[in-house]
């Protein structure tokens, strides 16, 4: 490998460390040649990402020319053009390596123009489309970089994780979103609970839930906790190289819905993470863990992690139920 793309390669490493520290913890389990390839997608992710959000000193058209200036280098870069730039040589080459689907890089950019115009979604079904590209896209984009003894059973477990590990972040994130002047919680779903956007404004500010809000919140964690149900039967098909890595990903993220459940849904009080010394214990049970064992959906077995329900999907009668989910 030639001097400029290592350096590139080691640019979306350093990115992924100090940005993604759950899913670079967990690519750490992979075999060494693999986890170049997961931190240049990684890092072209967080780059969009960065010039989206990171340069809200900037008017909104400014951002855009930014993006689309990128995305026209990455995509001359696609068609065989010189690039000049430190980290797109890693990601195009491991595209080329691994033969990925241009589709998905398209639909992922598109995603990040959109966080430049739109800053609430109606429906679900609404944000679902967003998350198409903005997190579906990234399992399928790993898909081919993990391998999978089932490439086509794989892929919509793979999509599935991808709509888990992101919803799991919006809850997580609601108040700094809200700072942005975004909300990814669905209006229909807070017309349901009786909540406002400035009901979350204002609980943003005094750092704490109302019960309306603690309910919206319990919503949303179930319905993540299904997407996760549904990506679980993905692990085991995976490489068996590669079941360790995604098996911790898995039960870290899922964690921090646990997390969230424990603080009484309230994500406002203090930011929801996994203790360190659980992250270690979930490295090390992922790594004495057979390969081809399923794993565990977030929030079926209470006793792991301090965490409570983890219901279906809830109506305005019964949002308190603990059963435990069958799919995500």
């Amino acid at each position: 490998m030639d001097t400029s793309l290592g350096r590139s390669y080691e640019r979306c490493r350093e990115l992924h460390r100090r940005h993604g520290r759950t899913y670079y913890l967990a690519t750490r389990l992979l075999p060494a040649w693999k986890r170049r390839h997961v931190h240049a997608l990684y890092g072209f992710t967080r780059y969009a990402d960065e010039i989206v959000d990171q340069t809200d000193e900037l008017p909104p058209e400014r951002r855009a020319a930014r993006l689309a200036d990128w995305s026209d280098r990455f995509l001359a870069g696609l068609a065989g053009a010189p690039v000049d730039d430190p980290l797109l040589p890693a990601v195009l080459h491991t595209i080329a390596v691994f033969d990925l689907d241009r589709a998905d890089f398209a639909a992922f950019l598109r995603s990040m123009a959109m966080d430049l115009t739109v800053t609430s979604y109606p429906r679900y079904a609404d944000l679902l489309d967003y998350m198409d590209g903005s997190a579906a896209a990234i399992g399928t984009m790993m898909l081919p970089i993990l391998g999978s003894v089932d490439p086509d059973a794989a892929r919509e477990p793979a999509r599935q994780l991808g709509f888990a590990f992101q919803l799991t972040n919006f809850i997580r994130d609601v108040a700094e979103d809200l700072e942005r002047g975004r909300l990814y919680l669905p209006a229909e779903d807070l017309a349901t609970f009786d909540v406002t956007h400035a009901d979350l404004v204002a609980a943003a500010g005094r750092r704490a839930v109302t019960p309306r809000i603690r309910e919206l919140i319990e919503y949303e964690v179930d319905r993540a906790r299904k997407h996760y149900l549904a990506a679980a039967p993905g692990v085991t098909l995976l490489a068996p190289a590669s079941q360790s890595c995604i098996r911790t990903a898995y039960v870290l993220y899922g964690g921090i819905l646990d997390e969230v459940a424990a603080a009484g849904y309230d994500v406002f009080a203090r930011r929801a993470v996994v203790p360190r010394r659980r992250r270690a214990a979930v490295v090390a049970r992922a790594l004495l863990t057979p390969t081809g064992t399923p794993v565990v959906v977030p929030g079926s077995r209470p006793e792991v992690w301090r965490g409570n329900s983890c219901g279906g999907t809830p109506d305005r009668d019964h949002r308190s139920t603990t059963q435990p989910t069958a799919t995500p």
